[in-house]
């Protein structure tokens, strides 16, 4: 008989991913002070290592969600209609690849619409 053996015990989960958050939030605290103090050792200013405004930020992430919300749409829409008919040998491997790839190809989309946006009002 085949026995099912856990590496880890079940109460320990919680507890690790505590100790973990802890550790890579200190860590990264830790890098940015060290990444500061060098900054101050070779007589930088660390105040102007400040990210610079992203004016199309807004547009990029809504154009990018309204892509990927048409393609969940009409990967819906086709899964109703395509696929109702066949529920007996429906292959749910499928359905998810026509949901994944539909929304990759119209979040892009809305990326790319984004580029040419901001192309024609730098230019």
């Amino acid at each position: 008989m085949h026995e099912h053996v856990n590496s880890v015990p079940e109460e320990l989960i919680p507890i690790l991913l505590g100790i973990g958050l802890f550790a890579m939030i200190f860590g990264l605290r830790y890098l940015s002070n060290k990444e500061t103090m060098a900054m101050i050792q070779n007589g930088m200013d660390p105040k102007l290592n400040k990210a610079t405004p992203q004016p199309y930020k807004n547009l990029k992430w809504g154009l990018l969600l309204m892509g990927a919300g048409i393609g969940l749409f009409i990967a819906f829409m086709l899964d109703n209609a395509f696929y109702t008919f066949a529920d007996s040998s429906r292959d749910n491997d499928n359905v998810f690849f026509l949901y994944v790839s539909l929304l990759s190809i119209f979040g892009g989309l809305g990326l790319f619409i984004s580029f040419l946006m901001e192309k024609k009002a730098l230019s």
